[in-house]
């Protein structure tokens, strides 16, 4: 199961998370970063790295922010993907 971030990182993108994936699959949105589920593997090394505690596995998404699972896969199925943020 992937990694999802949820409602915690809107308007903070702290780049934290970023720096620690090592198959960079965490990517800067118009609001927030999204993880691509399609190339996370499940490492677990944004989590403990995020400041504002808005990445869970996807089996662990408090059920009020469930709807963030969806967000993070549609973001990715979309005309225009979010970009790689700079390093």
């Amino acid at each position: 199961m992937p990694y999802v971030i949820t409602e915690a990182c809107i308007s903070v993108k702290d780049r934290s998370c970023v720096d620690v994936c090592p198959v960079d699959c965490i990517y800067e949105g118009e609001d927030q970063l999204y993880i691509n589920p399609d190339e996370c593997i499940d490492c677990g090394a944004c989590e403990p790295e995020c400041p504002v505690t808005a990445i869970f596995p996807e089996e662990d998404v408090p059920t009020q922010l469930r709807s963030f699972i969806a967000k993070n896969k549609d973001v990715f199925e979309g005309p225009n993907p979010p970009g790689r943020p700079s390093r």
